[in-house]
């Protein structure tokens, strides 16, 4: 265990109406949240692939009987009033916990494996960044090994541009990025379809 290298886990609380909205408007929310139930075990199994702290940040109250073992993860809340605020949060907390490296990942990668994740923890030795691309222009995974907080300021989240955004930031703060494979991500009910069979 490298308990100076932390691993966040962003997922939301797994509930009807509340997840997968894309997707459940095409496929109902019933399907959605069963999709999303996939996904999540499909995270967990990749976190439990990679030999480093973990941190479960959920979105609105911190299950203590879910899926994910107390003993595996360290369950926390996210905290900011968007996804660049919660996540700048996040990984503000981990450094001040003593990491000297942090990744963060979603939960709508569901060909994540723990060698990508290692990979991306390795890539910190020499890289101050690392960033898994998605097709449709944002990122499932980023990670450094020092807050850069202006990588999660004045970025359209939820948009084609985020990862063009966040490389740009990166670059302008004078710092290096490894990139990881192309994995698809499921915010459609198309994306689901293209990513079958599991």
């Amino acid at each position: 265990m490298h308990l100076h290298e932390i691993l966040l886990i962003f997922i939301r609380n797994p509930r009807l109406g509340k997840v997968k909205t894309r997707l459940a408007r095409t496929a109902g929310d019933a399907e959605a949240l069963r999709i999303y139930r996939i996904l999540l075990e499909r995270t967990r199994r990749a976190a439990l692939g990679v030999r480093v702290e973990r941190w479960l940040c959920y979105s609105d109250f911190i299950d203590k009987n879910d899926d994910w073992p107390e003993a595996d993860f360290s369950k926390k809340m996210q905290a900011g009033s968007d996804l660049g605020a919660r996540m700048e949060q996040a990984f503000r907390t981990a450094f001040e916990a003593g990491a000297n490296k942090v990744v963060i990942i979603g939960s709508d990668c569901p060909k994540l494996r723990g060698e990508i994740l290692q990979s991306a923890f390795n890539q910190l030795d020499e890289f101050d960044f690392v960033l898994g691309p998605v097709p449709d222009g944002g990122y499932y995974l980023l990670g450094m090994k020092a807050l850069e907080p202006s990588v999660f300021q004045d970025v359209e989240w939820s948009t084609s541009k985020v990862r063009a955004q966040t490389l740009e930031k990166i670059t302008a703060a004078g710092k290096s990025c490894a990139l990881l494979p192309l994995l698809p991500d499921v915010d459609t009910e198309d994306d689901w379809l293209a990513v079958q069979p599991l």
